[in-house]
């Protein structure tokens, strides 16, 4: 695998699910540290945990208030993000995707993101906002910057499920990671089992926001087994591929666009505000019309006979 040609679509996950930024800007440049990654010998793992300290960089200078700072901190995120885009990638290259890999990259934003969230919420008290307001602002928006993201993320997971299948998709099942995490031991696999301690409840919440979608997937399990049905499958991703745009705006690079002009404008509050105000309402859509038709197909799927 290491000498093999790994053209820049093989590192794709799907062009239903790459956003037009990412197609035309993370991806190209990720492919290129990615090359550069593997020739090295520098692992998937690696990269995330860099882009973790470029990224919680990036942070800190949005603290000060001073533009051409804060436009270092907007490259060193660019970078973050472009790593972050590399890591995917290069364990594409090499065959070497894992379900750890798989949560420290979703620990890599969630530290860039603490990082930005603390060094704002300081700004705005320097600035003069009392902080019984900034703080509580910022937790809010916090928390639902969190379910955005998850269900974004399982969302576009759903997608690849039915589209490329098992080996394409990264979606998990609570009972099937209680049942790992109950074979670990708090002695000899005590990290291996505090992560997947996290891991698991990251999966229950994505589950626990989607009832008629867990529906529709043990319908379709107790019906066919392992065998879904191409109907299914064409039809599934014709409504699931039009939401895919808004999984896109709620991971990166929408936010980020309303944090830049946040900081250029020197009114940091407007990243706030956008995430609990427009990130959410395409939140709510998303989840509305997602469940929707996942309910008509669980109706259609028990009507079939055999």
């Amino acid at each position: 695998m290491e000498n093999k040609k790994i053209s820049f679509k093989d590192t794709l996950k799907s062009a239903d699910t790459e956003e037009f930024i990412d197609i035309w800007f993370y991806r190209p440049i990720g492919y290129c540290w990615a090359l550069l990654f593997r020739k090295l010998g520098i692992t998937p793992n690696i990269v995330t945990i860099a882009s973790i300290f470029i990224g919680v960089a990036a942070g800190i200078l949005f603290y000060y208030d001073n533009l051409l700072i804060n436009i270092y901190g907007m490259l060193l995120l660019i970078w973050a993000n472009s790593y972050d885009s590399a890591d995917g990638q290069l364990a594409r290259m090499t065959g070497q995707s894992s379900n750890f890999g798989r949560i420290l990259d979703g620990v890599c934003g969630d530290l860039w993101f603490f990082s930005i969230y603390i060094a704002l919420c300081l700004r705005l008290q320097n600035a003069g906002f009392d902080w019984y307001i900034v703080w509580p602002l910022a937790l809010t928006a916090g928390f639902f910057h969190s379910k955005q993201a998850a269900m974004a993320d399982y969302y576009r997971n759903i997608h690849l499920l039915f589209l490329k299948g098992k080996s394409g998709s990264e979606v998990d099942n609570s009972t099937k990671l209680t049942e790992k995490y109950n074979t670990l031991s708090w002695n000899k696999d005590f990290w291996n089992k505090i992560v997947l301690f996290f891991y698991r409840n990251y999966t229950i919440t994505q589950e626990k926001s989607t009832p008629a979608l867990q529906k529709m997937l043990q319908v379709l399990q107790a019906k066919y087994e392992e065998n879904v049905p191409e109907w299914f499958k064409t039809e599934f991703r014709a409504k699931s591929k039009p939401l895919m745009k808004y999984t896109n705006m709620l991971s990166f690079n929408t936010r980020v666009i309303a944090l830049f002009v946040g900081l250029f404008l020197n009114q940091v509050w407007i990243y706030f505000a956008f995430e609990l105000t427009v990130l959410n309402i395409m939140l709510i859509y998303m989840v509305r019309t997602h469940e929707g038709f996942c309910k008509g197909f669980t109706k259609k799927i028990e009507k079939i006979e055999g």
